[in-house]
C-alpha cells in the first residue's frame, strides 16, 4: 500500500487548511485511516483517525475544530483543520491499517503563524 498525502502549508492563527491522503495498491475494505503529528520535539501523537464505516476517533486538543473524513471509492481520508492555532505546527503523517500492518504516507508540513 502506497500514501501520497497533499494539503500542508502557511496558514494564519485561525485559519484552514485541508489535507488529503490517498491510499492505492491492494486495499482490504475493512480498514482505519487516520492522520498523526509530531512538532519538533515531541512525540508523534494521533489527531484523528476514521474506520471504514465512518467511525471517527479525535484528540481532546482538536476536538470541535478538525473533522476527518473519507471517501471509500477512492480510499482517501480527508483532514479539514479549522480554527489553527501555532501550537497546531507541526509535520502531519497519514496512516493506513489494515490486517495488522500499518503503512505511512510522507509528512506534509503545517505551519500556523503570523
Amino acid at each position: 500500500v502506497q500514501l501520497q498525502a497533499s494539503g500542508g502549508g502557511l496558514v494564519q492563527p485561525g485559519g484552514s487548511l485541508r489535507l488529503s491522503c490517498a491510499a492505492s495498491g491492494r486495499i482490504f475494505r475493512a480498514n482505519v485511516m487516520g492522520w498523526y503529528r509530531q512538532a519538533p520535539g515531541k512525540q508523534r501523537e494521533l489527531v484523528a483517525s476514521i474506520v471504514s464505516n465512518g467511525f471517527a476517533n479525535y484528540a481532546e486538543s482538536v476536538k470541535g475544530r478538525f473533522a476527518v473524513s473519507r471517501d471509500n471509492a477512492k480510499n482517501t481520508v480527508y483532514l479539514q483543520m479549522n480554527s489553527l492555532k501555532p501550537e497546531d505546527t507541526a509535520a502531519y503523517y497519514c496512516k493506513f491499517s489494515h490486517r495488522g500492518i500499518d503503512y505511512w504516507g510522507q509528512g506534509t508540513l503545517v505551519t500556523v503563524s503570523s
